[in-house]
């Protein structure tokens, strides 16, 4: 065996459980991270530990470097099965530093409250928003945060000690709550207005709109609501200081959400008038599930192959062209149903 793996140019390596070793990025899909490490075999980060880093694989790009940890080291398909939890805290980590040295917000979640304050969670690293942290409008009623994403200024960032302390007056006091309601009370939902990106996160970001001549609020624009297309990573669509176009689609608890695609004209609304039953469509494979294939074929635009529908003998990939018809439309739920248009056609194939 060690002759074979020599001549094929791999060495013959053994792995222990919890070993560090660095590792190369080699392709992505939406269930497995699969890595070069250098020995008999590839590395995979899979299943819950796939999802554990979901956010920050979705920053990882082919080439890229990472320090990851031995989960199993030999799986029944002869691959290493990987961690990359160390990566994913070590990156959270350093943007808090870098968010403390500069005074500047960043995006957390609030988890729950206790009599001393608020724990947080900001990209996978627990953090902690004392009373005495809190301003005068989230004092009143600390319960109001919990299950929602606001923002914070990092006070105290030691990951020796795996201790994070935040303040949240830092950023809703920088500015007159009193004005800041005044001005919150005038916008309406449905209201669109021009604003500027101030904090990218692996949920959404944070926008800054003008309401009059001088007066300025946030409001978040939630992954969800950044496109009508389907987004993967925020700063594949969105980075500071970006100037975007928002419309209002809530108010509570002085709180605004935004949303960038519901100020732009839904592609449904062509969609109707452009795509006909057993039309020839031409699309791009998104997304793979148990029941069949995703295909976009415009931003927005997304219909299904069921699995009945694709004959075994065809594999179908991520990023692949299909040429398609569609079979129904259904402009209610605003979903497609497509089939294969095939070079050789099996029996109820068109």
């Amino acid at each position: 065996m060690s002759e074979l793996l020599a001549k094929a140019g791999k060495k013959l390596v053994s792995y222990s459980v919890g070993q560090k070793i660095r590792a190369k990025v080699i392709s992505k899909t939406h269930k497995a991270l699969i890595l070069d490490i250098g020995g008999k075999s590839e590395g995979i980060v899979t299943e819950k530990a796939f999802i554990e880093a979901r956010d920050f694989i979705k920053t990882l790009e082919v080439g890229d470097e990472v320090t990851v940890s031995v989960l199993i080291p030999e799986s029944r398909d002869g691959s290493v099965v990987l961690s990359l939890r160390q990566a994913m805290y070590g990156a959270a980590w350093e943007k808090l530093e870098k968010a403390r040295d500069a005074k500047e917000g960043v995006a957390v979640y609030a988890k729950g409250v206790n009599p001393s304050g608020i724990a947080v969670d900001c990209e996978g690293v627990s953090g902690f928003i004392p009373t005495t942290q809190l301003g005068k409008e989230a004092a009143k009623n600390p319960q109001s945060l919990v299950n929602k994403y606001f923002k914070a200024v990092p006070l105290e960032v030691d990951r020796s000690v795996n201790k994070l302390v935040l303040s949240e007056k830092e950023v809703s006091d920088a500015s007159d709550i009193k004005a800041a309601g005044e001005v919150i009370s005038k916008i309406k939902e449905g209201d669109i207005y021009d604003g500027e990106v101030t904090t990218v996160a692996n949920f959404g970001c944070f926008v800054k709109i003008k309401v009059g001549k001088n007066a300025f609020v946030e409001g978040l624009v939630h992954i969800s609501e950044l496109s009508w297309g389907r987004v993967e990573k925020v700063s594949d669509v969105v980075a500071k200081g970006d100037k975007v176009k928002i419309k209002v689609i809530g108010k509570k608890d002085g709180k605004l959400a935004f949303s960038v695609k519901r100020a732009l004209k839904d592609p449904w609304e062509e969609a109707v008038k452009k795509y006909k039953v057993d039309a020839k469509v031409k699309g791009k494979v998104v997304r793979i599930s148990d029941f069949g294939v995703f295909v976009e074929l415009e931003p927005g635009i997304e219909g299904l192959i069921h699995i009945t529908k694709i004959p075994p003998a065809t594999r179908l990939s991520e990023g692949l062209e299909v040429n398609c018809y569609i079979e129904e439309i259904d402009t209610k739920a605003k979903r497609l149903s497509l089939g294969l248009v095939l070079t050789s056609k099996p029996i109820g194939y068109k």
